[in-house]
């Protein structure tokens, strides 16, 4: 059933990746289309795609092709995302344990914070959100915590040339009130997300710092209004913060938040 719905050049492609990461020394066009069982022409047009997009170079020496430097990047980017899943999992759990709400992960691609991770609390009522969903960074805990502690995001730059995405009444759609709250967030060390997102529900986040203290995730606990009252958002604010720093931490980073009286004299948002 799932065959009907594969393109052929794009299964031809991988499979040319498949057939050069099983080779040591690299294939030749002939090799590859012979190898694969596909004309020479469409073997070429293939190889050339991937070549133009980074993800295979070519030898002038031999005419042979292997991996690019696109697809090495790509590689190490996997690689360290499961990294850090695995370094993270225990602290999200303990987090979600001594909250009883829902915990994510997430990393930052262009304006969107993507979840890499989701802890879920048990009997609890069930979020509309999984592993490789994006979320709008400008109306996301998550994503404000990235965009408050990443260099060069301080201006919210990575809206340049595109709207930011309104949800509702709540959700900050401008550049300068952006910039205001992303500079409220750095002084309090964490991100308040108030029914920006979705009316009924609020979340919590937090930076993740690696061993050259780069943001490289952030994390949040996510639940409905009641759940995260008023009352209660300075003590979670605490629970988030110091699990964030708890992994930054296990990933070797000396980078420090904001002193914890400092975030509870400013207080919540609204």
């Amino acid at each position: 059933m799932a065959n009907q719905y594969a393109v052929p050049s794009v299964s031809r492609a991988l499979s040319i990746l498949e057939l050069l990461a099983e080779s040591q020394r690299g294939l030749t066009l002939s090799d590859i289309s012979r190898k694969l069982g596909l004309p020479k022409s469409s073997t070429h047009v293939l190889i050339k795609t991937l070549v133009l997009a980074g993800y295979l170079k070519s030898s002038n020496v031999n005419g042979k092709f292997c991996f690019g430097l696109k697809l090495v990047s790509l590689s190490n980017m996997a690689l360290e995302n499961l990294d850090l899943r695995e370094q993270a999992r225990p602290f999200l759990h303990d987090l979600m344990l001594r909250t009883g709400l829902t915990v994510h992960l997430a990393i930052l691609e262009g304006a969107e914070a993507v979840i890499i991770e989701k802890i879920e609390a048990p009997g609890m009522l069930r979020l509309a959100t999984w592993v490789g969903k994006r979320l709008d960074t400008n109306s996301s805990g998550v994503g404000k915590a990235l965009l408050a502690f990443t260099t060069d995001e301080i201006s919210g730059s990575r809206f340049t040339g595109r709207p930011m995405a309104r949800h509702n009444r709540n959700t900050i759609s401008s550049p300068e009130r952006l910039a205001r709250e992303l500079k409220k967030v750095r002084e309090l060390g964490y991100a308040f997300e108030d029914e920006e997102g979705e009316i009924g529900f609020r979340c919590i986040g937090a930076p993740i710092f690696d061993a050259e203290n780069r943001t490289v995730a952030a994390i949040s606990i996510a639940g409905t209004t009641p759940q995260i009252g008023n009352e209660r958002v300075i003590r979670l604010a605490s629970l988030v913060r110091a699990t964030a720093a708890q992994i930054s931490a296990r990933l070797g980073s000396s980078c420090e938040l904001p002193p914890e009286g400092a975030a509870a004299r400013k207080g919540t948002r609204k």
